[in-house]
């Protein structure tokens, strides 16, 4: 979905394909036919925004043989769907029944994640529209907090700026710009939008910015306006924005929330969960961690990084961070010119959460994505942008 900004730019809203399982590219491209051009069509549009995931085989095959590529751009075109971002976070497997820390390997200390994002790069400036110059690609923050030494640290930095050296011949190449950025997460070495400034500063190279989760940043408390004021004082630019909503628990010390969020602690995924004290913030690496005794303290609300659909927030006694997602979008589109120009709404968890809110097969899966693109479209044209054919 293209969306006119009173500056005359173009702003895109797309939804991320990784809460589709698929591992080649065959399965990608019945991705396309089994549920995005079916949520297109749900939207009543000619033409919807995708932010498309590949895992490594899938990319692989696509960046080894120019016909296959060529099969998948046709694919896209036939069914009114375009491409001008990536998820490139999950490596392989994001499908699998337990995923937890395994999404973060390999990280950017480890060779497989420079050449696999190498590869989206290529694969991406082969699948943007004809009159689209600029793509993105969100990766994963450097890595997961532990085992993450100096010397990490260094082959994880060189190996970003090697590849901002390969994205700036990609573009003398095919005249396509692609820019890579990171994703901060809870519990990873770059948790925060302040925890990228060191790291992003460090790279000094325009290739490499920062994908703003909202889901992320409210999990960590973080102030959507300081955030993107540390960012723009920094000179760090926001690459794309993930529009997410966290799960929040207002009184976390009643016995009657704590039911509630225990049916949200499932084994697929990890699901950080913080607290905000006078002493700082808090947390624990996963949400049944949280709800065991007093692991974390319950005085104050607690939020966990589980992606809420959009357009339907949890039963009371829960909640969800939707006004963070709100004030960060009112931040990066709402002003003179937009922070970005490229947005995705994420919600990966569709089948993770509790069983009563589950969709019941791929009718009502797409309900829900449209739904969510719905929300996301309403926000944007409320801020004065303007939706395109």
């Amino acid at each position: 979905m293209r969306f006119r900004h009173p500056d005359g730019s173009t702003v895109h809203l797309a939804y991320c394909t990784n809460v589709h399982p698929a591992e080649t590219l065959d399965g990608v491209l019945a991705q396309l036919r089994d549920h995005c051009e079916p949520v297109r069509r749900r939207l009543g549009r000619d033409r919807l925004g995708i932010g498309l995931w590949l895992a490594r085989d899938a990319a692989h095959a696509l960046v080894t043989d120019p016909a296959a590529l060529r099969g998948l751009r046709c694919a896209l075109e036939r069914r009114g769907l375009e491409v001008v971002t990536l998820n490139g976070f999950p490596y392989q497997g994001f499908g699998s029944g337990e995923v937890k820390h395994r999404v973060y390997k390999p990280d950017w200390a480890d060779p497989e994640r420079l050449e696999h994002t190498t590869s989206l790069a290529r694969v991406l400036a082969g699948l943007l529209p004809d009159d689209v110059t600029d793509g993105s690609i969100s990766t994963l923050p450097l890595a997961w907090r532990t085992a993450y030494d100096e010397q990490r640290a260094q082959t994880a930095r060189t190996a970003l700026r090697t590849l901002a050296e390969r994205l700036d011949a990609l573009e003398e190449l095919t005249g396509r710009s692609v820019r890579v950025a990171l994703e901060p997460e809870p519990g990873c070495v770059v948790e925060t939008t302040r925890d990228a400034i060191a790291p992003l500063t460090a790279i000094a190279h325009d290739r490499v910015g920062v994908c703003v989760d909202t889901c992320h940043l409210a999990t960590s408390f973080e102030d959507p306006h300081t955030a993107l004021d540390d960012l723009a004082r920094a000179g760090v630019p926001v690459v794309k924005s993930q529009l997410s909503a966290a799960l929040h628990a207002e009184q976390p010390h009643l016995p009657e929330v704590r039911e509630a969020l225990a049916a949200f602690a499932e084994p697929r995924f990890l699901h950080q969960t913080r607290t905000s004290t006078p002493a700082g913030p808090r947390g624990t690496d996963d949400l049944d961690e949280a709800l065991a005794g007093d692991a974390l303290p319950d005085a104050a609300p607690w939020r966990s990084h589980f992606h809420v659909p959009l357009h339907a927030a949890p039963a009371a006694p829960l909640t969800s961070t939707l006004p963070v997602l709100e004030s960060v979008l009112t931040r990066l589109v709402g002003g003179p010119h937009p922070l970005t120009r490229h947005l995705e709404v994420e919600t990966y968890t569709w089948q993770a959460l509790p069983p009563e809110l589950r969709p019941r097969g791929r009718a009502q899966l797409a309900d829900g994505i449209a739904a969510e693109l719905a929300l996301a479209r309403d926000l944007l044209t409320d801020l004065g942008l303007k939706e395109l054919p």
